[in-house]
């Protein structure tokens, strides 16, 4: 229906409502006539209300006779996911991803966080599920630009939005490094085969540097040659972080596959704090009398002056010091499994792992060593950390604690996100992908974080899960045509879900 305004010969014009829903015209109703434009104008809107009312009577009523509740369902033309729009694409916006104005970075992002998969089945569930028809190709071409135009966009709107939340105060940063494989076997300049975290040796991997502040907000990353040994990736993605930032005074805390002569002189010379996970088995032999000699009790610590510029903090926990026993046995277990079944041979005497506690007797003969098991038992329980700080050994051991923030990046990455395999090719792609991911793990931290200050239970995966079960209706209408959108929000969990997010 819609409002027809007819002049007569007279000069005076008519006001009608009119219908075309059958695809004639037909005059419903003829509202007033009147020369005066005022007058017009005010039939006009009092027709509009008569269209209203009519319309308004014949809404969509699911409660009514069963002939309505048919002809209203045989009207559905769509019904899309619309959960994962009204929560996570609220948080899209609060972060200030929307400064990125294309619609598709927000569906790639929404999509790795809710159906996680390869850029090719990704357009077949925007299709699906979002009613999107974008072809894989027009992906791809949207990943070279999000590369060479919004990638760094994309980090600097993080950092502000993690500075804003964390009191504007960026101090103390948390370095780690993972490895993701290649659905491929060819490598290049890239792809390199090394040693996999995900125990794909046989692929092609890229190394993967993250940077995060303290709560686990990702801040920075970087990505590496595969083969690339880890302990040079951590600098420059700290000065290049720093220098974009133009931060003072900034601690750095990485675990002990990072810590090397070098990286410690590099981040002096930088003008760094750092704390570190020392390999306290590996110090020299006056250092190790002195850690040996503490005699620590459960959760105790101390302090060992290493020079002037740095010291070393060693804890002791009883979990630890059965976790280290109860590890040790098993790979004792293993070894005596192997002897026993001939499988080991002179190749096998080394310094990895439990092979340590192994000898070769009259060049026959491979045995396991008691002795080194209990020099080895001697150190169960012990921690190290290096550091340059002047913070309180309860500081840095709380700082280095929050490690455990990167690690869960990484495992949300790998399992929730669905990081790897990668199937790109392209440098810049592949790029590309790593952006989208780090995205959607600074979505999925606030999402976090949300829900733990409106003092909710539920977990970011449980809050995506249920958001994913919420849908959009598109009807058309029996009678009038016209198009109605409704979202089904009618489960407890949902309503609650609603109101906490207010959607």
């Amino acid at each position: 229906m819609f409002v027809r305004k007819k002049q007569n010969k007279s000069g005076v014009i008519s006001v009608q409502v009119v219908d075309k829903s059958t695809g004639r015209y037909r005059m419903l109703r003829t509202i007033g006539s009147s020369s005066i434009g005022s007058e017009v104008e005010r039939l006009v809107g009092e027709a509009k209300q008569w269209i209203k009312k009519q319309t308004g009577s014949q809404e969509l009523d699911f409660t009514d006779y069963a002939h309505h509740t048919k002809l209203v369902l045989q009207g559905i033309e769509q019904i899309a996911v619309h959960g994962p729009a009204l929560l996570l694409g609220k948080i899209f916006d609060e972060v200030g991803f929307g400064q990125i104005k294309q619609d598709l970075f927000r569906q790639l992002v929404l999509a790795r966080l809710c159906y996680p998969a390869s850029k090719l089945k990704t357009t077949d569930y925007l299709s699906k599920y979002q009613f999107l028809d974008i072809d894989v190709q027009v992906v791809y071409r949207y990943l070279d630009k999000l590369y060479k135009e919004q990638k760094e966009l994309v980090q600097q709107i993080s950092y502000q939005h993690t500075l804003r939340i964390l009191d504007n105060k960026i101090n103390v940063v948390f370095y780690d490094v993972t490895t993701v494989y290649f659905e491929a076997e060819s490598e290049d300049d890239l792809r390199r085969t090394g040693f996999s975290k995900d125990g794909k040796h046989q692929h092609p991997q890229i190394v993967l540097g993250l940077l995060v502040s303290k709560g686990g907000y990702p801040l920075a990353y970087d990505i590496f040659k595969g083969n690339q040994f880890e302990g040079h990736t951590m600098l420059p993605i700290i000065n290049a972080f720093q220098a974009k930032y133009n931060l003072d005074k900034l601690v750095v805390v990485a675990d002990a596959g990072l810590l090397s002569k070098e990286n410690i002189q590099l981040l002096e010379q930088g003008g760094y704090g750092y704390i570190l996970g020392a390999r306290i088995k590996s110090v020299n032999n006056e250092l190790k009398e002195k850690i040996l000699a503490l005699k620590l009790a459960n959760a105790e610590s101390q302090t060992i002056e290493i020079d002037p510029e740095s010291k070393l903090i060693v804890s002791y926990s009883q979990v630890r010091a059965r976790k280290d026993a109860h590890n040790r046995k098993r790979g004792l277990d293993k070894l005596e499994k192997h002897i026993k079944s001939g499988k080991l041979t002179k190749a096998s005497i080394n310094n990895r792992g439990y092979n340590k506690y192994l000898h070769i007797e009259n060049e026959i003969k491979i045995s396991i060593r008691p002795e080194k098991i209990e020099e080895d038992k001697k150190w169960d329980g012990l921690k190290g950390y290096i550091t340059n700080t002047n913070l309180t050994k309860e500081d840095i051991l709380e700082n280095y604690k929050d490690l455990w923030q990167i690690e869960k990046a990484f495992r949300v990455a790998k399992s929730d996100l669905e990081i790897r395999p990668i199937y790109h090719r392209v440098q810049r792609r592949i790029e590309a992908h790593i952006c989208i991911a780090f995205v959607a793990y600074k979505i999925y931290k606030e999402l976090e974080r949300q829900l733990k200050t409106k003092g909710s239970t539920l977990s970011p995966e449980k809050a995506i899960d249920i958001a994913k079960t919420i849908y959009a209706v598109k009807v058309k209408h029996p009678v009038t045509k016209e198009i109605t959108y409704t979202t089904i929000i009618n489960s407890e969990q949902q309503q609650n879900l609603a109101k906490l997010f207010d959607f």
